[in-house]
């Protein structure tokens, strides 16, 4: 016979084999997790900083920026304004485009009077859409309510945010 450490002898009813352990110890687990977690903390500074690169010098130009917002505007006479520029109703797809091509794709902003038909406003998008820009925006005036809570929390401080009529 084997001896055992329990000091309990098994009976010829008992299994005398392995029994499976019923507790499960997480020190070592704990231990592992802190020492990643030292890994990530001491990781994570020189991950943001990037390496220190030298880049090379190049003769490319320069992407063209476009220097004033695309601002497509219905006013409330019905008439068609791209930026500053009075443009009729027929020749505004062909006027984006050009606007397109020398200035690259960017987002146009549309906005429009708010005693102007639905239908008008639906028709201005479509045809924004049909001289090949992709990103469109509406523009609004945020309500009293809203510019007042905004004034509050920026309490001096300056926000560029888009407002149109």
């Amino acid at each position: 016979m084997a001896m055992q450490l329990g000091g309990h002898m098994p009976d010829e009813h008992e299994d005398a084999g392995y029994r499976p352990m019923a507790e499960i110890n997480i020190t070592p687990f704990v231990d592992v997790m802190l020492v990643l977690l030292i890994i990530f903390m001491v990781a994570a500074p020189l991950l943001i900083q990037g390496v220190p690169v030298d880049l090379p010098s190049t003769s490319a130009a320069k992407l063209a920026q476009t220097k004033k917002p695309m601002v497509v505007t219905l006013a409330g006479d019905g008439n068609l304004y791209i930026r500053d520029e009075q443009v009729a109703r027929s020749s505004l797809v062909d006027r984006l485009r050009e606007v397109r091509s020398a200035e690259g794709d960017t987002v146009v902003y549309v906005r429009a009077d708010k005693a102007s038909a639905y239908g008008d406003v639906m028709e201005v998008l479509g045809r924004v859409g049909d001289s090949g820009y992709a990103r469109v925006s509406l523009l609004s005036k945020p309500s009293p309510a809203q510019a007042a809570a905004a004034a509050a929390r920026s309490a001096g401080t300056t926000s560029a945010s888009p407002v149109g009529n």
